[in-house]
This record gives structure tokens, C-alpha cells and sequence, in this order.
């Protein structure tokens, strides 16, 4: 039951923010130098208030970046094979780790390298030996900034009516997964789906049910995707999609049929529609292979199709392909 206590107090958007940042986990920070020793007396500073990770190569921390996702990354510029310079200019050209925050902490003190450092995108440079405290502070204060513009970014993903995300997020999230897809020779999978007759749901019970009736979709095939990665998003109207990284044409098949019986479970009575009595939808899949370069446009062009051709049979149905195959 809603209190009935009154505030006059109106919540601004920063403190929204600063909720969330409160309630958020302890941060991750990526401490990244080929001398252990220096490793160590970052660990020691920073252990009481961040969980830390580490790493003694650059390719290591790219690694991490892509696996483990730190909030921020602390690195050294003198590394052998691959300098700090480089691995930062790879994570910032890079759409899955461009938004990780790196610090320089490094023995070189010239004007130089700082400049360096903050033109391949570094958010700050510090110089050896390291005071503890000035190191704390500016770690609080980045990530800070990044927690506030990660909050903010995700409300600008965010579909207003359904709480799922995006159009926009989803045709940046697409081509990023496919760019990973290729590079790792990894399988990426796409399941669009469309409500039947959803026009017709609208005329006879109202935008307001038709509202109702597209957040309960949503919901409902949300909780159906298991892992942290895969995502769903508002595509457009009645229309929705979801991304599915690492997941093979066998795979993303099962997730629609699922799906498939799950919207009609929910036994929205649907009167209007001519292939049930409540409310269902059409699914089209399609698959990048592991062997198989493609494009993001590729990719949804062709679930896209099989939507079609699944409303096209006579909707309430799935239907899938994989990207390369001759049919």
C-alpha cells in the first residue's frame, strides 16, 4: 500500500544518480604493469575499497577488458611487446571497452608523454613514485564520472513504454557484437519478433491494453534470456529483437520457440486475431556461424526476412537460417 506520507522534497535527477551509484557494487579496477612489485603496492592501496584485477602483459589487459569489463583501468606506459600507449589506443577504438576510463601511472614525467597519453584517450596520467591518497582521489573522482555518465547512458537507451531497451541501442550493440564475432570467429544470432494482429488488438481493446499488452511481451521474453550478454530491445511498433552473442542457429531456435509459447501462455485474450484466441507472435531468426564473415546489415536483413516469411505462412510461427546459406 502507498504511503501516505508527504514530501515536499522532489527527487532531482542527481539524486537519482547518486542513489544508483550507491547501491551499485564495489568497482573493478584492471591494475595493469609488467613489475609485480608495482602491481603490489597498487593492491595494497586500493584492496579496501575495489576488487581488483591484474595483469603484467597488454595483451592480457585486453583480454580482461573484453571478459571481465573493469570500471577502470590503471596503466603503465613502458611494457614489453606492447606499450600502454598501445593498448589504450586499442580499447578506444574498440565499441565494447571505448567507455572504460584509463588512467597512466608511469615513471615518465615529461610533458610529452602526459600529451601522449591523453591523446590516445587516457582521462588522466600520474606519475611515479605514486602518493597513495592523490591516487585514491583521483580513482574516486573518474569513477565517479563514469558511474554518472553510464546512468545517464542507459536511460538514453531505454524505451519509455516497455523498460527494455532501445532501437539505438540495439543498431549500436549489433555492430559491436558482429565486429567482436568476427575478430574472435564466434557465432552471433538475432530473433526478431512481431506481435499478430496487433492493429487489430489496439482497435478492439485500446492503446491503453495495447500498451499493457506490449510490456508484458517485453517482460516476458526478457526473462527468458539467460545470460548477462544477451539483450532485448523495442525495434520499432509492436516489434521487438534480440541480440544473442556466442549463441549458434541451434541455440537461438530453441530461445524463439520458447518464446513462441511463453507470449501465448500469458493467454492474452486476443479475439480479433485469426490464428488464436489470445494474443501471439511471428519469429524470424538468423545466425553468423563461427566460419563466417558477415555484416550487422547482413545479419538483421536476414531476420528480418524470415519474419516475413513467417507472417507470410500464416504468422504464430518461427522461422530461421544462418548468414552464408544457400536458400
Amino acid at each position: 500500500m502507498p504511503s501516505t506520507i508527504m514530501n515536499n522534497h522532489q527527487d532531482s535527477p542527481k539524486d537519482h544518480i547518486d542513489a544508483a551509484i550507491s547501491a551499485a557494487p564495489r568497482p573493478r579496477i584492471l591494475v595493469v604493469d609488467d613489475q609485480a612489485t608495482n602491481i603490489q603496492v597498487l593492491f595494497q592501496v586500493l584492496t579496501n575499497d575495489y576488487q581488483i584485477l591484474m595483469a603484467t602483459t597488454g595483451q592480457q589487459a585486453l583480454l580482461l577488458c573484453a571478459s571481465k569489463k573493469p570500471d577502470l583501468v590503471l596503466l603503465d606506459v613502458i611494457m614489453p611487446e606492447m606499450d600502454g600507449y598501445q593498448v589504450c589506443q586499442t580499447l578506444k577504438n574498440d565499441a565494447l571497452t571505448r567507455d572504460i576510463p584509463v588512467i597512466f601511472i608511469t615513471a615518465q614525467n615529461d610533458e610529452a608523454a602526459e600529451e601522449r597519453g591523453l591523446d590516445c584517450g587516457a582521462v588522466d596520467f600520474i606519475c611515479k613514485p605514486i602518493n597513495p591518497r592523490i591516487v585514491k582521489a583521483r580513482i574516486k573522482t573518474h569513477l565517479m564520472l563514469k558511474a554518472q555518465s553510464d546512468l545517464l547512458r542507459s536511460w538514453a537507451y531505454l524505451d519509455g513504454l516497455t523498460g527494455v531497451h532501445n532501437r539505438r541501442y540495439f543498431d549500436e550493440r549489433v555492430a559491436a557484437e558482429m565486429g567482436r564475432a568476427t575478430r574472435n570467429k564466434t557465432a552471433l544470432s538475432v530473433v526478431m519478433l512481431d506481435v499478430d494482429f496487433f492493429k487489430r488488438y489496439n482497435d478492439r481493446y485500446g492503446h491503453q491494453a495495447g500498451d499493457d499488452c506490449l510490456r508484458r511481451i517485453s517482460t516476458t521474453v526478457k526473462n527468458k534470456l539467460m545470460r548477462a550478454g544477451d539483450h532485448i530491445a523495442r525495434y520499432g511498433g509492436e516489434e521487438f529483437v534480440c541480440l544473442l552473442p556466442d549463441t549458434g542457429y541451434a541455440g537461438a531456435m530453441r530461445l524463439a520457440e520458447v518464446i513462441g509459447r511463453e507470449i501465448i501462455a500469458l493467454q492474452i485474450e486476443h479475439s480479433d486475431s485469426s490464428v488464436a484466441p489470445f494474443v501471439t507472435v511471428s519469429l524470424g531468426v538468423a545466425s553468423k556461424p563461427a566460419h563466417i564473415m558477415g555484416t550487422a546489415i547482413e545479419l538483421i536483413s536476414l531476420a528480418d526476412a524470415q519474419l516475413y516469411k513467417a507472417k507470410e505462412f500464416g504468422r504464430h510461427r518461427c522461422f530461421g537460417v544462418e548468414l552464408g546459406e544457400n536458400s
